[in-house]
C-alpha cells in the first residue's frame, strides 16, 4: 500500500496528477492548467515530485499482478534524452507484444545489456529464444547467460523480428516528447516506469482481482486503491 504521508492534498488529486502525466503526451504545466480549469491550484513542479516520488512505487507494486509473458523475446534499445545527452532504454517484448521488461541505462555495452536481461529473466523467466538486430553488446550479454546453463537461449539475429518491439517503442517515445528532456537520471527513470506500467495496462497485462476493465480503475487497483467515485 503506498503512503502519501506529508502530502497536503487528497489523494485522488495526486493520483490523477500522476494518472494523466503518465497516460498522455502532457506536459507539467499543461496539468496544472488543467486542474486549475477544474479549480484546483497545484504548482507544476509538485505533480513534478509526485510523480518522480509515486510513479516507479506503483510500478513496482503491480510486477506481482502481471500476467505470464511468451517465451519467445524480441529485445532492443531506444534513445531517451536526459540533461541533454542521449541515454538507453533497453526493452524487450513476447512474440504478442506484450511487454517483458524494460531498464534505463547511462551507457550502452555488455554490461548494461546483462543488467537488462538479468533483471528481465528475474522478473519474467528464462526466455526459450530472444531475436535481436546486430547488436554485439546484447549478443555477448546472452552468451554470457548461456555459458551457465544446461539449457542454452538461443539467439536469432534477424532484422525483421524486431519490428514488434520496434514498433512498441513508439508509444513510449510519442510520451516522451512533449517532456523536452528530463532534468535528471532518476527523474528519467522514475517516469519511464510510469509510462511502460499505462502502456502495460492497455495491453491487459494484469490481473488484479475484484478491479474494472478500464484503464483508470486498473491503475488504481494497481496502486492498492480503490477509484475514487
Amino acid at each position: 500500500m503506498l503512503s502519501f504521508k506529508g502530502i497536503r492534498f487528497p489523494t485522488d488529486v495526486v493520483l490523477l496528477c500522476i494518472r494523466w502525466y503518465a497516460a498522455y503526451p502532457l506536459s507539467y504545466r499543461h496539468i496544472e492548467e488543467m486542474l486549475g480549469e477544474r479549480g484546483v491550484s497545484v504548482d507544476h513542479s509538485t505533480i513534478n515530485r509526485w510523480a518522480v516520488r509515486f510513479l516507479p512505487l506503483i510500478e513496482e507494486l503491480s510486477r506481482k499482478h502481471k500476467r505470464p509473458v511468451g517465451r519467445s523475446w524480441r529485445m532492443d534499445e531506444t534513445y531517451i534524452k536526459v540533461k541533454g545527452v542521449w541515454k538507453y532504454l533497453h526493452r524487450a517484448v513476447d512474440k504478442e507484444g506484450k511487454t517483458i521488461g524494460f531498464l534505463l541505462t547511462a551507457h550502452r555495452g555488455i554490461a548494461a545489456a546483462r543488467r537488462f536481461l538479468d533483471k528481465a529473466i528475474r522478473e519474467s523467466g528464462t526466455p526459450e529464444k530472444v531475436a535481436m538486430d546486430k547488436s554485439g553488446a546484447n549478443k555477448a550479454a546472452i552468451d554470457e547467460i548461456n555459458n551457465n546453463m544446461a539449457a542454452p537461449i538461443t539467439v536469432r539475429q534477424v532484422k525483421y523480428l524486431n519490428n514488434i518491439v520496434e514498433q512498441d517503442h513508439r508509444a513510449i517515445k510519442r510520451m516522451t516528447r512533449p517532456m523536452l528532456g528530463f532534468k535528471s537520471f532518476h527523474a528519467a527513470a522514475s517516469v519511464l516506469a510510469g509510462i511502460e506500467l499505462m502502456h502495460m495496462i492497455r495491453k491487459r497485462q494484469f490481473a488484479v482481482s475484484g478491479a474494472g476493465t478500464s484503464v483508470t480503475d486498473q491503475f488504481y487497483a494497481l496502486a492498492g486503491l480503490v477509484r475514487p467515485a
